[in-house]
């Protein structure tokens, strides 16, 4: 079991051999589109994941889906000359999510931003309910005996009560 280190370390050559190698030694036209952009290595160094993206549409992708499967032997050979491992991992190709994700991040973000826009052009022409200082004029010193409801002040009910619970 090797260290994580040299496992990341093996999956980052493993990336430039293979996307040096489809480019000088695959000869088929249906992998000039894709892009290697990761490599992950198990710990024990067996297997070697590999994730592209193709530019283009479904029957692009699905071409170099198919290419890769085809020239997997010969990438793999290329790997095991370029790297110094007593065994050469076994290579598994897929395609990477990665910008179909971040394109509907965008198109969220872009979304958020109009909401945004919309909600500040709203509260840009409102206006506050009440008045602008609720407080203006009221000071806690100066209590008048009008602020106050005849039920909050009038006390005799509860003096009533007080003296049916003593009786």
């Amino acid at each position: 079991m090797a260290d994580p280190a040299r496992a990341a370390k093996l999956a980052q050559r493993i990336k430039v051999v293979v996307a040096e190698a489809l480019g000088r030694r695959v000869k088929d036209p249906r992998v000039e589109s894709i892009t290697v952009t990761d490599a992950r290595v198990t710990n024990d160094l067996q297997h070697a994941t590999i994730y592209y993206t193709v530019f283009g549409d479904e029957v692009a992708h699905a071409d170099a889906a198919r290419a890769l499967e085809k020239a997997k032997g010969v990438l793999r050979q290329e790997v095991g000359r370029n790297i110094t491992v007593r065994l050469t991992p076994t290579l598994e190709f897929v395609a990477d999510q990665i910008p179909v994700n971040a394109s509907n991040l965008e198109e969220l973000l872009r979304e958020a931003k109009r909401r945004d826009a919309e909600v500040a052009a709203l509260a840009a022409g409102a206006k506050h309910a009440g008045e602008v200082d609720p407080y203006k004029g009221d000071d806690p010193d100066d209590i008048d005996e009008d602020d106050f409801d005849e039920e909050d002040t009038d006390l005799s009910d509860d003096n009533e009560l007080d003296e049916d619970a003593n009786r």
